[in-house]
C-alpha cells in the first residue's frame, strides 16, 4: 500500500467485488494501487457486467502477451460500437499497436529498423544538446511547469526529428496526441469523441502534405522513419496510403505521450522519495536502474487490451471467444509475487522485469529510445537543479490508461530544501486537457 492507505482483508475483498472500471471512485486517479492490490489479492481475474475481464497478476499478463493467436490485438470488433464509422475508428484499427501478424510484423520491421540500439545511440549527442538548451532556457525563471516547459518538449522534438516534421509545424502535436489517445479511455464522452475525431482529421491533412514533400525529397531511410515507411521493404510490398498516414500518427502519439509521462512521473516521484533523489545525485551512474524503477512504479501506460479468438481460460475463469480482456500493467508491475516490497521506490532494484513496455511480439518498438530520453532528461535535470521542489499541487489528467500529469508547478530555487513525502499533494483534473 501507499503511505497512509491500509485496508483490512474484509474491506479489500469488498472493494474488489464492487470495482467497476466505468464507475471509478473519486480517489482512484490519485492512487489506483490499493484498488489494484485488492483486485490482485481477491479477484485477480475480475469479470465485469459486460463480460470483459480485468487481469492484475504479472504471470497472467505475460501469458496473454505471448499468445498472439489466442489473444488478439485487433480492435475492429471492440471499437466499432464505441467509435462508429469515424476517423478515430479508422485510426485506432489501423495503427501498429492494434494489429495482428502478418501486418503487425511488417509494420514493426519497417519502423523498428530505424530505432535499433545502433541508430538510437547516434541520437544521444543531439538529445543532450536539446535537453541542455531547455535547461538553459528554464534556468532564467524561478518557477516553471515541468510538463509544458520540459518533459513534454523533449519527445515532441525527438519524434519530430525522426519523421522530419519541420520545427515550426510541431506546435499542435501535443494537443492532437492528448485528444486521440484520450479516446482510448474506458469511458468516452461526446465532447472527447469530437475532440479526438477533429484531431485525427487535422493530423491526416497535415501528414498528407508532409508525405508528398518527402516523396519528392526523400531522406536517409536509415534514420528517417517516414522515408523508410514510404519506401517499404526492398523485397516486399509498400504500405498503402492509409496505413502510412495512420502509423505516422501512431508514432507521433506513442513516442510523445508515454515519454512525457515517464519523465514527469519520475521528477515528481523524486520529490515524494527524497532518499531516492539523494542517491541519484550522489551516484548519477544509477540512472539506468532508476529509470527501470520509474517505469515499474508509475507505468506511463497502465492498461492494455486483447480479445479472445476462441475459448480460453485464465486463473480458473472460462472465457468464450470474443471476450474483451483488460491487461492492468500498473497492477502487474506491483505484484508481490514478482517484485519484493513492490510499493517501495528502489532506484537500485534488480532484477526488474517490469511490463511497462509490454512483452512478447507487441513489446514497445521504441523502448530503447524512450529509455535514452528518460536517462538524459532526468539525470541532467537533477545535475542542474538538485534542490528543485514542487511550487503547487501537480494536476493529473483524470485518465486511467495513461498515467501522468498535465501540469506540475516546479520551483527551481537552488536554496530550497528537498521536500519530504508529506509536502506533496496531488489533485485531480477530471477531464482531458489539450
Amino acid at each position: 500500500m501507499e503511505p497512509g492507505v491500509a485496508w483490512s482483508p474484509e474491506i479489500a475483498r469488498a472493494v474488489a467485488a464492487q470495482f467497476d472500471l466505468l464507475h471509478l471512485p473519486p480517489d482512484f486517479h490519485a492512487n489506483p494501487y490499493p484498488y489494484y492490490d485488492a483486485l490482485r489479492t481477491h479477484e485477480p481475474v475480475k469479470r465485469f457486467d459486460d463480460g470483459s475481464c480485468f487481469l492484475t497478476r504479472y504471470e497472467d499478463l505475460v501469458r496473454v502477451y505471448r499468445d498472439t493467436k489466442r489473444f488478439s490485438s485487433d480492435k475492429k470488433r471492440e471499437f466499432l460500437p464505441k467509435f462508429g464509422d469515424t476517423p478515430l475508428y479508422e485510426h485506432h484499427t489501423t495503427s501498429l499497436v492494434f494489429r495482428d501478424p502478418p501486418v503487425h510484423t511488417q509494420l514493426r520491421r519497417l519502423i523498428g529498423g530505424a530505432l535499433t540500439p545502433r541508430h538510437v545511440a547516434v541520437m544521444e549527442p543531439g538529445l543532450i544538446g536539446l535537453v541542455d538548451s531547455l535547461l538553459d532556457r528554464i534556468a532564467q525563471r524561478e518557477t516553471i511547469d515541468l510538463i509544458d516547459d520540459f518533459a513534454g518538449a523533449i519527445p515532441v522534438e525527438i519524434i519530430g526529428n525522426l519523421l522530419g516534421v519541420p520545427r515550426e509545424d510541431r506546435g499542435p502535436l501535443r494537443g492532437w496526441s492528448l485528444a486521440i489517445l484520450g479516446a482510448l479511455e474506458p469511458t468516452l464522452s461526446e465532447a472527447a469523441a469530437a475532440l479526438g475525431n477533429a484531431a485525427v482529421r487535422e493530423m491526416l491533412a497535415y501528414l498528407e502534405g508532409l508525405v508528398a514533400d518527402r516523396r519528392a525529397h526523400p531522406g536517409d531511410p536509415e534514420t528517417d522513419v517516414l522515408t523508410r515507411l514510404i519506401l517499404g521493404e526492398n523485397d516486399g510490398e509498400r504500405l498503402g496510403m492509409k496505413d502510412l498516414l495512420h502509423n505516422c500518427i501512431f508514432l507521433l502519439n506513442a513516442g510523445h505521450e508515454t515519454t512525457t509521462n515517464l519523465i514527469g512521473n519520475a521528477l515528481v516521484l523524486l520529490c515524494e522519495w527524497p532518499e531516492a533523489r539523494r542517491l541519484l545525485i550522489e551516484r548519477p551512474e544509477a540512472i539506468e536502474t532508476a529509470v527501470e524503477e520509474f517505469l515499474r512504479f508509475e507505468s506511463s501506460n497502465q492498461l492494455g487490451n486483447r480479445i479472445t479468438t476462441g475459448p480460453a481460460e485464465i486463473g480458473g475463469v472460462e472465457m468464450p471467444a470474443g471476450t474483451r480482456i483488460w491487461l492492468c500493467i500498473g497492477a502487474a508491475n506491483r505484484d508481490p509475487q514478482k517484485f519484493p516490497d513492490p510499493n517501495r521506490l528502489d532506484p537500485l532494484r534488480t532484477p526488474n522485469r517490469h511490463l511497462a513496455f509490454g512483452s512478447g511480439p507487441h513489446q514497445c518498438v521504441g523502448l530503447t529510445l524512450g529509455r535514452l530520453e528518460a536517462r538524459v532528461a532526468i539525470s541532467r535535470f537533477l545535475q542542474r537543479f538538485p534542490r528543485y521542489g514542487l511550487a503547487g499541487p501537480p494536476v493529473r489528467g483524470g485518465r486511467v490508461r495513461f498515467r501522468g500529469f498535465v501540469h506540475v508547478p516546479c520551483r527551481l530555487n537552488p536554496g530550497a530544501a528537498v521536500p519530504s513525502n508529506h509536502d506533496v499533494t496531488i489533485t485531480i483534473n477530471g477531464g482531458i486537457t489539450s
